[in-house]
C-alpha cells in the first residue's frame, strides 16, 4: 500500500511538471516580445503601456525610469504648444575621432537628432523656453551642438523676456569633440548669465544621470534647482573615482536625497508633480515681482 501511494505521488508530481513546462512554453508563444519592462530597482515587471501611463515610474517602487527628450516634452508641455527650435542642427567630426562619424550617423537614422531637445512651450498656461537634454544620444554627452542649441535658446528668452527651464541628463562632456566640447561650460554659463542678468527667472531641473561638465555648468547655476527621486548627481561617476582614487564612495553619496540634505538642490520632485511645480514656481517668480516679469501668460 505505501508503494502505490509513493507510486501515486511520483505519477502526479510528474504530470505537474508537464502542465507547468507546456504553460511556460505556451507563455512564451503568446506573450509579445517588448510588452513589458523590468524594474531595474525592485525587479517589477510592468506593462509598457502602464508604465506609459504612469509617467514612465514603476507602479511597485516608484522608481523613475530614464525617459527621451520627446517623451518628457509630450508629457510636461502643454498640448499642441510646444514649437522645437534648431532642430536642424548636427554635430560633426571636428578632430575624426575613429568611429565617431559612424556612431552619429547610426544616431541620425534612428530618428535621433542630438542630445538636447530645445524650443518654446507652455507648461499650466505659462510660456517657457524649454531645453530637455536626451540621454539616449550618446548618454546626453554635451558637444558643441549641445552648447550652441542651449545658448540661441537662453539668448531668444533673454530678448523675448521668458523664463527658462532645462531638464538635465548627462554623462558629461562629449569626450570625441575634445576642448571644443569642454568650451560649451563656457559658453552656456555665460549666456545665462546675461538672463539673469535682465532679472529673468531660470529653473534646473536634474535627472538621472547628470553628471560631468553639464553638472559642472549650466545645470547648477539657476534661480532653483530641483532633482527627480534618486537620480544620480555628480561630476565624476563612482567607477571614475573608484578608479582614480582607490576608494567606493558610500551608499547614496551622489543621489539627489543626499544632495538635497547638503544643500546644492532646492527640492526633490516626483516626476508626476512637476507640472505642478512648475506652475507654482511661474506664480512666485514671474508674477509676484521679484523683478522677474518677463512672462506670458496665456
Amino acid at each position: 500500500m505505501l508503494d502505490f501511494f509513493k507510486k501515486r505521488k511520483e505519477g502526479l508530481k510528474v504530470f505537474q511538471d508537464a502542465v507547468r513546462s507546456r504553460t511556460t512554453e505556451e507563455s512564451k508563444g503568446t506573450i509579445p516580445d517588448g510588452l513589458y519592462e523590468k524594474c531595474p530597482k525592485c525587479d517589477a515587471s510592468v506593462l509598457k503601456s502602464d508604465l506609459v501611463a504612469n509617467f514612465s515610474i514603476c507602479p511597485t517602487c516608484d522608481y523613475h525610469f530614464r525617459m527621451t527628450a520627446r517623451e518628457r516634452i509630450a508629457i510636461l508641455a502643454d498640448t499642441g504648444t510646444f514649437f522645437e527650435m534648431d532642430a536642424d542642427l548636427k554635430s560633426y567630426d571636428p578632430l575624426e575621432m575613429p568611429g565617431y562619424s559612424q556612431k552619429l550617423d547610426n544616431l541620425y537614422a534612428a530618428d535621433l537628432s542630438e542630445a538636447v531637445l530645445t524650443g518654446i512651450g507652455m507648461i499650466e498656461g505659462y510660456q517657457y523656453a524649454i531645453a530637455v537634454m536626451d540621454s539616449s544620444f550618446l548618454m546626453g554627452s554635451m558637444g558643441t551642438v549641445v552648447g550652441e542649441k542651449i545658448v540661441k535658446l537662453t539668448e531668444y528668452a533673454t530678448k523675448n523676456r521668458l523664463p527658462l527651464v532645462i531638464f538635465a541628463t548627462s554623462g558629461g562632456a562629449r569626450m570625441q569633440e575634445g576642448i571644443l566640447s569642454l568650451m560649451q561650460m563656457a559658453k552656456t554659463t555665460a549666456a545665462l548669465g546675461k538672463h539673469d542678468a535682465a532679472g529673468l527667472f531660470y529653473l534646473s531641473i536634474l535627472t538621472d544621470p547628470t553628471f560631468g561638465g553639464v553638472s559642472a555648468s549650466f545645470a547648477t547655476v539657476a534661480d532653483v534647482i530641483l532633482a527627480e527621486p534618486e537620480a544620480l548627481i555628480g561630476f565624476a561617476g563612482p567607477r571614475v573615482i573608484k578608479q582614480t582614487i582607490k576608494q567606493v564612495l558610500p551608499d547614496g553619496f551622489q543621489s539627489s536625497e543626499f544632495l538635497l540634505e547638503h544643500g546644492l538642490i532646492d527640492r526633490i520632485t516626483d516626476r508626476r508633480e512637476i507640472a505642478a511645480t512648475i506652475k507654482q514656481l511661474s506664480k512666485m517668480f514671474c508674477v509676484a515681482g521679484g523683478g522677474h516679469n518677463g512672462f506670458t501668460r496665456s
